[in-house]
């Protein structure tokens, strides 16, 4: 078993998806340990890494990261006789998931120390019924915001000429869902109150 101060705790509701109170955010326990599952494990001692590969899955609390392969670099220091994790690296077909929301991309990292993830390549992230997609979705663990934009890993050969990167000119799109109407009529606004005379 591995630990770490904190993994893939998904705060990433973007601030839309946030108003709705079905999309509040539970708080993930970056205390818990690291459980990893693969078909095979590639242990690198002196450059203080390991090696997960085929079907990768690795749980924290109610947490679940999984990718064809994954790379745990870890600090040297054992902690409660396991070796403190620095940094995960994950691709292929990347899908990290909670009880209430999921994202997914082609490529994850997340810098245990600085408390970020970032996916990148063809992500979505999906809570409810609604989606948002775009080229990358870098979430803030300490704060909790997320934010997807259209640059990344795509497709297309992008400015720099390298073939599957999209350096500009991603965008962003999504969909969210709209309150259920009675009788085939809208819920009208609340009223304004009239500001008092002077």
């Amino acid at each position: 078993m591995i630990r770490a101060t904190a993994l893939l705790p998904i705060g990433l509701t973007l601030a839309m998806l946030a108003a709705s109170p079905a999309a509040a955010q539970q708080r993930h326990d970056s205390n818990a340990p690291i459980d990893f599952d693969a078909e095979h494990i590639e242990l690198q001692d002196k450059n203080n890494r390991v090696i997960l590969s085929g079907g990768v899955r690795i749980k924290q609390a109610e947490m679940t990261l999984t990718g064809a392969r994954v790379t745990l670099a870890y600090t040297g220091q054992i902690t409660d006789g396991s070796p403190e994790v620095s940094r995960l690296d994950a691709s292929g077909g990347v899908t990290i998931t909670r009880p209430d929301q999921s994202a997914t991309g082609q490529y994850a990292v997340y810098d245990v120390n600085k408390r970020i993830i970032t996916m990148v390549g063809n992500v979505t992230l999906k809570q409810g019924a609604n989606n948002v997609s775009g080229g990358r979705l870098v979430i803030n663990l300490d704060t909790g915001r997320a934010t997807i934009d259209g640059s990344g890993v795509g497709g297309s050969t992008g400015a720099s000429g390298t073939p599957g990167v999209q350096s500009r000119g991603g965008r962003v799109t999504g969909r969210f869902s709209v309150p259920k109407r009675a009788n085939g009529t809208a819920t009208p606004a609340p009223a304004t109150t009239p500001a008092p005379k002077q």
